[in-house]
């Protein structure tokens, strides 16, 4: 009776296992190390907002992050522009250059991504090797025969050099991101969407472009940010004031010619032009983040 009894009897529970807490000190520490890392880092886009109240006196003297004597009329100087040009023009030229980088290495590098990744023809290993090794080519030395063929169109002082090449597929590093993304992709929706009569095209805009979502907002972000800080492209092509956009204008107030560098107004604009980046680096980070995240993930 006894044996039956036990064994009647539920069962002893069994012992949790006790989670391991981590201890405050550790935490404490962890967040302080955080913090001096990130201001570390944010430290000298601080400095460079609170450089835009000094007066040119305090540049070299005061090295510090406050202004001894706030100066509030760099930002007025920079707003009357230079060279005759406001500087609202100067705003409106990156952004036009920026904006149709971003439509063209976009749409332009899905294309030839598609092509490299969905469809079967003959050299296909041969031209993509040829697209990966452009990679490896100095951008300076194809300056000067890109300057020669733009000069006798006679494309010299337009945007057109800066703007059409973007619409060629010419950023290897671009379509190979989209490869990638969609060599992960099964085929199995191809071969349906073909079934149902559906051509090369449908299947890149219907069913590709949405799915690659991610990397395309990877490429106009990279795409955006590296054409809105072009320096050399603008610099070569570009000669009217009026045309120049943000990092050419900027070289504006260094000008020797002009009586010395007016160093106030240096950091101010340069404060002022990277605003726009910061924000749209911020507005679009989290689907930058979700582009390098869904990399690794297999269809």
């Amino acid at each position: 009776m006894e044996t039956i009894e036990q064994e009647m009897m539920p069962a002893a529970p069994t012992a949790r296992p006790r989670r391991v807490k981590r201890k405050t000190w550790q935490t404490v520490i962890w967040f302080a190390v955080l913090l001096i890392i990130t201001a570390v880092v944010l430290y000298p886009l601080v400095w460079l907002f609170f450089a835009t109240f000094k007066p040119n006196s305090e540049f070299g003297s005061n090295t510090g992050l406050i202004p001894e004597n706030p100066f509030f009329g760099n930002y007025a100087k920079v707003m009357e522009g230079i060279a005759g040009v406001p500087m609202w023009r100067f705003f409106v030229n990156s952004l036009i250059l920026s904006v149709a980088a971003v439509v063209g290495t976009v749409l332009s590098s899905a294309l030839a991504a598609y092509a490299f990744a969905r469809v079967q023809f003959k050299g296909l290993g041969i031209f993509f090797a040829a697209m990966i090794g452009t990679l490896l080519l100095p951008f300076h030395v194809v300056i000067i025969p890109q300057y020669i063929i733009f000069n006798q169109l006679g494309w010299v002082d337009t945007y057109i050099p800066l703007i059409l090449p973007k619409f060629l597929a010419t950023g290897a590093f671009f379509v190979f991101l989209m490869v990638q993304f969609m060599r992960q992709m099964p085929r199995d929706m191809d071969e349906a969407a073909r079934i149902d009569g559906a051509g090369h095209f449908r299947i890149f805009w219907s069913i590709i472009l949405p799915l690659i979502k991610p990397a395309l907002i990877t490429c106009a972000i990279f795409a955006f940010i590296w054409e809105w800080n072009d320096f050399l492209g603008p610099l070569l092509y570009l000669t009217s004031p009026e045309n120049y956009p943000l990092p050419i204008a900027l070289r504006l107030y260094n000008d020797a010619s002009s009586g010395g560098a007016d160093y106030g107004a240096t950091v101010t604009a340069s404060f002022i032009a990277l605003v726009p980046v910061l924000l749209f680096f911020i507005v679009f980070q989290r689907f930058l983040v979700d582009g390098v995240a869904t990399q690794g993930l297999k269809g």
